[in-house]
C-alpha cells in the first residue's frame, strides 16, 4: 500500500510537487493574511483557468533536468475542482494527458494507447490539496494542511506576486515533498509558479504563462483522447 499511495502522490504531483519550519514570524502575519484574503475573495469567483506550462524535474543525484511542456485547465463543478493536462512533445504532439475528476487520477498516454488510473479513495483530500494549490482554492484552506510563512514579494513575468512557503502539516505528506514554494499573484488569486521540494534535494519546478481566468475552455479539455483497443489498467500495489 505504502508504493502505491507514493505512485498516486507522485502522479498528483505530476501536474501540477525536512522537517517542518517554524510558524510565521509576527512581522510576517499581516501580509500573510492580506494574500490569504485575496485568495479567499478569487476563489468566490473562480471559474475556470487555462494556461501553458513548463515543468522541470530536478534529479539531484545525476545532477540532470528533465522538462515538459504543455496546457493546463481547471474548472470548477460544483464543490469539485478538476484538472486536466495535455503534455507534449518536441513536435508540439500530445504525448501524456492527466485528468483528475471525482477523485481519479488518470494518465493516458498515446504511444502505449493505456489509461492508467489511480483512485485516491482515503487520500483524496491529500491529492486535491497538492492539484488546486494557488487554482481556485481559498487561502485560509491552505491552514488547515500547511505551515505557511510569507517570504516577501518577486517579479514574476512582469508580475507582482507574493512568496509563500508551505510546509505540510502531515508527516506522511513531508515524505513526498518537506516544502513548498508559491508566487501568488495577489491581484487574481491565482500561482504563477510552484516549486515542490522532495527530500534528498530533488525538486520540481513549474511556471504558468498564457493565463486565461473564467473564460470559456476547450470542449474537449476533459475528455481523455481513447480508442476502442485503449487498455485501461488499475495499480493497487
Amino acid at each position: 500500500m505504502l508504493i502505491w499511495r507514493k505512485h498516486v502522490l507522485a502522479a498528483a504531483a505530476f501536474l501540477a510537487l525536512a522537517s517542518p519550519l517554524a510558524a510565521p514570524a509576527q512581522a510576517d502575519a499581516a501580509p500573510l493574511e492580506h494574500v490569504l484574503m485575496q485568495m479567499d475573495t478569487a476563489a468566490a469567483s473562480f471559474r475556470s483557468l487555462e494556461a501553458s506550462f513548463v515543468w522541470d524535474r530536478y534529479e539531484k543525484v545525476v545532477n540532470d533536468t528533465d522538462t515538459q511542456k504543455g496546457r493546463i485547465f481547471y474548472r470548477r463543478q460544483g464543490a469539485e475542482i478538476q484538472m486536466a493536462a495535455d503534455i507534449t512533445d518536441a513536435a508540439g504532439k500530445s504525448s501524456k494527458t492527466v485528468l483528475f475528476s471525482e477523485g481519479k487520477i488518470q494518465m493516458f498516454e498515446p504511444i502505449t494507447d493505456q489509461v492508467t488510473v489511480y483512485n485516491a479513495g482515503k487520500n483524496r483530500s491529500e491529492i486535491e490539496s497538492f492539484l488546486v494549490l494557488g487554482f481556485g482554492g481559498r487561502g485560509h484552506d491552505l491552514l488547515k494542511s500547511y505551515d505557511l510563512k510569507y517570504l516577501g514579494g518577486e517579479k514574476i513575468d512582469g508580475v507582482d506576486t507574493a512568496r509563500l512557503d508551505l510546509v505540510p502539516k502531515s508527516v506522511k505528506l513531508r515524505d513526498t515533498f518537506s516544502h513548498i514554494l508559491l508566487w501568488i499573484d495577489p491581484a487574481r488569486g491565482i500561482s504563477l509558479q510552484q516549486q515542490l521540494f522532495e527530500p534528498y534535494g530533488n525538486y520540481r519546478l513549474a511556471h504558468y504563462t498564457e493565463i486565461k481566468l473564467n473564460q470559456k475552455l476547450p470542449d474537449n479539455a476533459f475528455k481523455l483522447k481513447t480508442g476502442p483497443k485503449t487498455r485501461i489498467v488499475s495499480p493497487q500495489g
